[in-house]
Formats: C-alpha cells, sequence, structure tokens
C-alpha cells in the first residue's frame, strides 16, 4: 500500500503563486513509476496537470490554460513531487490531487485526499 498526502493548498489572490507538495511512502517491495498532478474541475472530474517519473522526465499538460504556469519537479530524498503554480488566476481555484502509479503486487493507481487552492480577484 502507497500512502499518498498532498498539502501546500492556501487562498490567495489573483497573480500569487504557490507550491504544493505531495509525499508518498515507500517500500521496498514496490516498484514505481509516474507521479502525477490532477485537478478537479467543475464537473467532479480529475485533469491531468503535470507529470514526473523516477529519472526525473516531466510531462505537461496539453491543455492551454495550463500551459507555461505549473511546474513540476521532486525531491527523490524526501520521496515528494511539489506542483509551482504561478501567475494564479481564479479559475485555478479547485481542489488538486497526487496520483502515484506503483506495483505493490500489481500496478495500480494510489490517490492523495488532495488539496484546497482558492484565488480571489
Amino acid at each position: 500500500q502507497v500512502q499518498v498526502v498532498e498539502s501546500g493548498g492556501d487562498s490567495v489572490q489573483a497573480g500569487g503563486s504557490l507550491r504544493l507538495s505531495c509525499v508518498s511512502s515507500k517500500s521496498p517491495n514496490c516498484r514505481y513509476s509516474m507521479r502525477s498532478w490532477y485537478r478537479q474541475t467543475s464537473g467532479n472530474q480529475r485533469v491531468f496537470v503535470a507529470g514526473i517519473d523516477l529519472d526525473g522526465r516531466t510531462t505537461a499538460s496539453t491543455d492551454s490554460s495550463l500551459k507555461g504556469r505549473f511546474t513540476i519537479s521532486q525531491d527523490s530524498s524526501k520521496n515528494t513531487i511539489y506542483l509551482q503554480i504561478d501567475s494564479l488566476k481564479p479559475e485555478d481555484t479547485t481542489t488538486y490531487y497526487c496520483k502515484v502509479t506503483a506495483n505493490c503486487g500489481g500496478w495500480r493507481d494510489y490517490w492523495g485526499q488532495g488539496t484546497q487552492v482558492t484565488v480571489s480577484s
């Protein structure tokens, strides 16, 4: 089992920045793949924001509204990934989720509880 915990969400003014963190547990019995950030839409779907693999290769969303303002990074020594969000807009207000893909007896995705970002104009 992989535990995933997000933090860093806050209420900020438009134009500000936030750095979200996601720490996940690590087990010698598991193999790990991509770790990613998603955010909730108004229709209750989770959309991909950015991902990073164990070698640090990143994948960004093709959504034009997300390009250029979201940067994913990691600190492998801390089993932590980060999402830097710059030039925040009110439409960025939502819950952000971290997903870890791992094989601890079968490949599956593990999700955290989410962290709330609220941007006021």
